[in-house]
């Protein structure tokens, strides 16, 4: 049911959420929006465009998470693709095996 809460969401109330999420951490850490601005490298209207919901570039996104420890977090975004176990029978068959060296 948990992951269906996000998909039912439009995007706009995902940044909405996410907004509220980030700025429970700044406040958690008892950062000002200015402080978290200034260790942040961005603009103290980015972190208020940020918790307030508005879309914002992915690199300021990612400089904020740095500041408040959520880089781990990352990996949860978009984990690496794992190959199925069938892929992985597939790429078994165009492993090399040993080099040859060409014969002149």
């Amino acid at each position: 049911m948990y992951n269906n809460m996000w998909t039912e969401l439009s995007d706009t109330a995902i940044l909405k959420k996410l907004g509220t999420r980030l700025k429970a951490y700044r406040i958690s850490r008892e950062m000002k929006q200015q402080e978290l601005a200034t260790e942040s490298g961005v603009g103290v209207s980015t972190i208020a465009k940020i918790e307030s919901g508005q879309t914002v570039s992915l690199s300021l996104l990612i400089s904020v998470m740095r500041t408040l420890g959520l880089l781990e977090n990352l990996d949860m975004l978009v984990p690496e693709h794992k190959p199925s176990p069938m892929e992985l029978l597939r790429m078994q068959g165009k492993q090399v095996k040993r080099v040859r060296t060409k014969k002149e």
